[in-house]
């Protein structure tokens, strides 16, 4: 919330509005007096990083009746604001879209009891509202993700990492696949009769597999199939009673709402209150009021209350135990994490083998995320009944012979794991193709599943070419794009991306915070990302970076004498501290050190300089809970293409594929997850530079810029799109 307070707030001040924070909600509104205050640039320095909301939130039982609405419009008259830019979940929206279509009618009331004057009322006749979703459950149709619900998530991990059980829908839902829980209790889906009998079975297995622990998550509100609340305590005296396992019980509760806000949460907040305050500012009397949802990467405005209405229709469809329209209503992706996850934890291994035999390899730098793909591509294959290998140190462990068959146990505890489990390597396939071919064709490999970083998909295409001179390579190939530099061609997101960021986040705003309380002082923070830009963006835009420069964006000493004098100002104010963020490769000439000489130079006697390179820390750790979900959904759904291309292929005994479309990459592109052959983007890649010619994310680089106060022209922005909701609409990727 403290991101989206402060992005409204600057972009606010940006385009020469007067800004007003309203402290403790609707109750601070009602109330008025010092709970209404002129907000400046600074106001809202340093928050970013800071957990829950800087200006307060209450429930206020006077904005529920008519009366306290009146007290709310004379207090916003008296102070000129006639636009209103509300975060919270759908009550506080619903209760702003009522405040709204009673606007006029409360002005006249005022003027009618001598409280503000006709002239007053007609100089406020409009009042403009915009909604963003701040809500950790992620229950709101419309929007891909609301604020809030990634740091839960976060939290939520760190909690099941150490120990077992949480709560709450979404949450539930996508800490259930993060987790590689046993079982998992949801509202939307209550469990068959039996599910008793059931869970024990299953648990007994896992045990018998060699398995030390169960994970079994209740989302807040579980229910079996006549209504019957289902409590961790009951199931917690059933697994004792059955089967005399040692159990425990966690009830997360607000931890979930601690902490420090994600990156994702940061960068999502920021782009949703720019976005808020531009739909504001283009707002006209026929304009609806509207929410700011998150669409795939785009921003756009959907109309409030068909929100408000199509959120209300899941919670009706489950109370008259409609479940299978309740989840279809959540969101295709809310649908697709369920069924994955049933997938991967109530399935058994085939009864009968297929004729297909996979492997599966690491390649390029370690990428946090690739053990949870290679672990939920086993179990699904296995569940296909095909022959799984794992190859160990990539395409040279494929040269070597390093392969072994894999079985469901052998991946047991792998979706946590930062790191490649298997091993990876930089080896390319043209430094020992023939050995490769040898192997493919000693363990008749039929399907190749590569997941690394741009060597994967290189090396991929290097093997597509060579299959006209060998015939064994005439196989289904696919690469799961991994690597903390998103630098892969054919998708949106690459593995290990996410987790990435967060870490060099946490490493900046604890570089930030060392400054406290000290003089003036500038960091040049060095990233990793090869040519690629986007760790440092995206970084530079979660901890406020007064710059990032990034090879995609050229610039010259022109533009660095600019940047050290917009610094020199800014430390003339009450601001302390500096942040620079340079990509490792992003120019030839000016280093990280020539940078910490030129602002060192430039600012003497007003700033001192520090230099922090944050090196191979960007790779290390436990994934996120993005990239443990990306990653589990990316390996099911590679290996079940795999399988159907395979089985189009099969034919006599054999595979014979040599169809561009039998060797691709699979990836995020907008909201759909995409097979994009690797013939086609070899078109649009930059190799020199290992690059995709064209990256969305640039895009981002004119809000980091806003954000830092560089006075840019507005005709740049490019502003979201107004859309209508509708059920077939809410088809979204959720989650991803």
């Amino acid at each position: 919330m403290n991101a989206a307070v402060r992005a409204v707030t600057r972009m606010g001040i940006y385009v020469g509005a007067k800004v007003f924070l309203i402290y403790e909600g609707y109750e601070g509104l009602v109330e008025g007096g010092d709970n209404i205050k002129q907000a400046n640039w600074l106001s809202v320095s340093n928050i970013i990083q800071l957990g829950g909301t800087v200006i307060g939130s209450a429930r206020c039982k006077a904005f529920t009746t008519r009366a306290g609405r009146l007290r709310a419009a004379r207090n916003l008259v008296e102070h000129g604001i006639t636009n209103l830019c509300v975060i919270g979940g759908d009550g506080s929206l619903t209760g702003a879209d009522i405040f709204r279509s009673e606007w006029g009618e409360l002005l006249e009331e005022l003027v009618q009891d001598g409280q503000i004057s006709k002239e007053l009322a007609q100089e406020n006749s409009r009042l403009n509202i915009v909604g963003l979703v701040g809500s950790i459950d992620n229950d709101f149709c419309g929007t891909d993700m609301t604020i809030g619900t990634d740091s839960a998530l976060h939290r939520i991990m760190e909690v099941i990492d150490a120990i077992t059980t949480t709560a709450q829908r979404y949450l539930a839902l996508v800490s259930g696949l993060a987790s590689g829980a046993d079982w998992l209790f949801i509202p939307e889906s209550p469990p068959e009769d039996g599910w008793e009998d059931l869970m024990c079975e299953r648990l007994g297995e896992t045990r018998s597999r060699g398995s030390r622990l169960n994970i079994i998550i209740i989302a807040e509100g579980a229910i079996d199939r006549s209504g019957k609340p289902i409590s961790s305590n009951y199931v917690k005296d059933l697994v004792v009673q059955r089967l005399g396992f040692d159990t425990r019980v966690t009830v997360l509760g607000h931890v979930q709402r601690g902490g420090t806000p994600s990156a994702f949460d940061r960068v999502l907040s920021s782009k949703m209150g720019m976005e808020a305050v531009m739909a504001l500012l283009e707002a006209t009397p026929d304009t609806p009021a509207c929410v700011v949802s998150l669409s795939g990467n785009q921003s756009v405005r959907l109309p409030l209350m068909e929100c408000v209405q199509v959120t209300k229709d899941v919670q009706k469809a489950m109370d008259e135990k409609r479940f299978e329209e309740a989840i279809q209503l959540r969101g295709r992706s809310f649908e697709n994490n369920w069924n994955i996850y049933k997938l991967l934890a109530h399935q058994k291994p085939a009864q009968e083998k297929s004729p297909f035999s996979l492997a599966i390899l690491n390649v390029g730098a370690p990428a946090a995320g690739m053990n949870a793909a290679v672990r939920s591509a086993v179990r699904i294959s296995i569940c296909q009944g095909h022959t799984i290998y794992a190859v160990s140190d990539g395409f040279e462990g494929l040269a070597k012979g390093q392969i072994r068959e894999v079985g469901w146990h052998d991946v047991a505890g792998w979706l946590g794991r930062g790191g490649s489990m298997l091993g990876t390597k930089r080896t390319l396939p043209k430094t020992c193709m023939e050995k490769i071919v040898e192997n493919v064709r000693k363990f008749n490999i039929q399907g190749l599943l590569v997941i690394g970083g741009f060597e994967a998909y290189e090396g991929v295409l290097q093997l597509v070419e060579a299959r006209g001179q060998y015939e064994e390579l005439c196989i289904i190939m696919c690469v799961i794009p991994a690597t903390i530099s998103n630098n892969v061609p054919g998708t949106d997101f690459s593995l290990g991306s996410d987790t990435a960021v967060n870490a060099a986040m946490e490493s900046c705003d604890r570089i930030k915070q060392s400054a406290s309380g000290t003089k003036r002082r500038v960091f040049i923070v060095e990233t990793m990302g090869g040519y690629c830009g986007y760790l440092s963006t995206v970084t530079g835009i979660a901890v406020g970076a007064d710059a990032a420069y990034v090879y995609e964006d050229p610039f010259t000493i022109h533009d660095l004498k600019a940047n050290v004098e917009h610094l020199t100002d800014k430390m003339k104010t009450d601001i302390q501290r500096g942040l620079v963020l340079r990509n490792e490769k992003c120019h030839e000439h000016y280093t990280t050190e020539f940078l910490y000489n030129l602002y060192s130079s430039e600012g003497k006697g007003i700033f001192d300089c520090r230099i922090n390179v944050l090196g191979h820390l960007q790779q290390g750790g436990a994934p996120t809970p993005f990239d443990r979900n990306y990653g589990t959904k990316l390996g099911v759904k590679a290996v079940l293409w795999m399988s159907e291309k395979l089985e189009e292929v099969y034919c006599k005994g054999r595979v014979f594929a040599n169809s561009d479309d039998s060797a691709c990459v699979i990836g995020l592109r907008k909201k759909v997850v995409a097979f994009s052959p690797v013939t086609e983007l070899k078109k649009v890649t930059d190799f020199e530079h290992r690059l995709p010619q064209e990256q969305w994310w640039l895009n981002l680089r004119l809000m980091l810029k806003m954000l830092a106060n560089y006075q840019i022209s507005l005709t740049e922005y490019i502003s979201g799109k107004m859309e209508h909701v509708t059920r077939r609409t809410l088809s979204i990727e959720k989650g991803f």
